[in-house]
């Protein structure tokens, strides 16, 4: 068994039945295996024996009563997993879905894409079982009290900075930020991002992720000798990353035509209205089908996973993990894929990502495609410092900027270490080697 197979296997002993992180793992160690061989130095000294290992797992109860006197218990998650480049930076996520193992896998994750930004800041995620779908502003503050009234302990502007992820706006950043406030007694604007204009926050930070999408994509494509303009786009999702991925890809002239949310998905083939998204998503809050009503040319189906059956030059799968496999990854690559572009994490699974790179697919991946959430969070965190107000040109120039320079990074390793157009081990290779000089230069912490 190899050595990097040894890792593996302890992780999995270690996590049980945290699936997701044993994938977000798998996908990193095989991809850096070519690092390895060429930086022994790594091995000897156990870099990534002590890097799938968090600096810190915290896991507290979170009390809440709703408008009817009813008490409730949830769970609050903050995994630190490593600060050898900067304080933790990671976002906060409030779904069903999350418990320990879903934490730990985002977590995973940025501690390399925070790295390929170039902005010293190091990993971590954190987040709750809480829905807040269906609840009352007044609840929700309720709980984002309850919440940071422990959260507060193990957070700081030097040692990790929270944000938003999905089911976390800038409504709930303001509840989590006063909390803070109040039990700090100090106004520390940069122990939050993703916070509102009128205290703190930063212009393109609801956009970021989603034109940040776009900017690496175009990249890459570009490197590759194809243009955007006039190609035909799928997006899964409608949330922020979807809908300005869709924005910015129709400034550069392409053609999105298929966008979704968790009920199911629209098709319009003469392109999406990105306003009438913003109408019904943003603003009333309404499911996807209801665009329908105001485009004739649009058709709903009900089932999400069937839009990855529409014929099209690129997807972007915008929504959450997993959410291409290796039966949507063959339709796709049957109906004559050219690139794909990961908004959301670890959308495509082992099997889908492998066929994708097997048939030559330009593959984006999510580590340094949709990077630009963070990097514009650190942009917020630096304005907050400084006292600061950037102008959305200034942000957005920045933002272009560092999603060129992590295209750069990722395609400077795969011509460093032979691997030809696979993105996606020239992102984890790149940071990997980032996070592994800091931890080698910093001795056996």
């Amino acid at each position: 068994m190899s050595y990097t197979e040894n890792i593996l296997e302890t992780v999995i002993s270690r996590n049980p039945g945290e699936l997701e992180f044993h994938q977000a793992v798998e996908e990193v160690l095989v991809s850096i295996r070519p690092a390895l061989l060429k930086h022994p130095e790594f091995i000897k000294h156990k870099i990534i024996d002590r890097l799938v290992e968090p600096d810190r797992q915290i896991m507290f109860r979170v009390p809440w009563v709703d408008d009817h006197g009813i008490l409730h218990i949830n769970r609050g998650f903050r995994v630190q997993f490593n600060n050898s480049i900067g304080p933790y930076k990671g976002g906060l996520r409030f779904h069903p879905s999350v418990y320990l193992g879903i934490i730990k896998f985002l977590g995973f994750e940025q501690v390399f894409k925070n790295a390929l930004t170039g902005l010293p800041i190091g990993g971590s995620k954190g987040g709750s079982d809480f829905d807040p779908h269906g609840k009352s502003d007044s609840e929700i503050m309720r709980f984002c009290q309850s919440f940071m009234t422990e959260l507060y302990r193990y957070i700081g502007i030097f040692v990790d900075v929270p944000a938003g992820d999905i089911g976390v706006s800038s409504k709930e950043i303001g509840f989590l930020f006063g909390q803070y406030k109040r039990i700090k007694n100090a106004h520390e604007s940069a122990i939050l991002t993703g916070k509102g204009l009128d205290y703190g926050g930063s212009l393109i930070r609801k956009e970021a992720t989603g034109f940040g999408l776009i900017y690496f994509l175009n990249e890459m494509l570009n490197f590759n000798n194809i243009s955007l303009k006039n190609k035909t786009i799928i997006i899964s999702g409608s949330g922020n990353v979807a809908t300005y991925a869709c924005q910015k890809a129709q400034e550069f002239e392409a053609n999105v035509v298929a966008m979704s949310d968790s009920k199911g998905y629209i098709y319009d083939p003469s392109g999406i209205n990105i306003e009438t998204i913003k109408q019904i998503k943003e603003i009333n809050k309404e499911e996807i089908s209801n665009y329908c009503n105001y485009h004739n040319s649009a058709k709903y189906y009900p089932n999400q996973q069937d839009i990855w059956s529409i014929k099209c030059d690129i997807a972007l799968p915008c929504a959450t993990q997993n959410d291409i496999n290796k039966t949507s990854a063959k339709l796709l690559i049957d109906n004559g894929i050219t690139a794909i572009g990961e908004g959301a994490n670890m959308p495509c699974t082992i099997d889908a990502t492998n066929l994708f790179l097997k048939n030559n697919i330009l593959l984006a991946p999510a580590k340094a495609a949709n990077a630009g959430g963070v990097a514009t969070s650190a942009l917020e965190m630096s304005q907050n410092s400084l006292r600061l107000f950037w102008s959305s040109e200034e942000v957005d120039s920045k933002l272009k900027d560092i999603m060129a320079n992590i295209f750069k990074s990722v395609n400077q390793a795969c011509q460093t270490y032979d691997l030809n157009q696979n993105y996606v081990a020239g992102a984890n290779i790149a940071g990997f080697l980032k996070v592994a000089n800091a931890m080698l230069a910093q001795g056996i912490v």
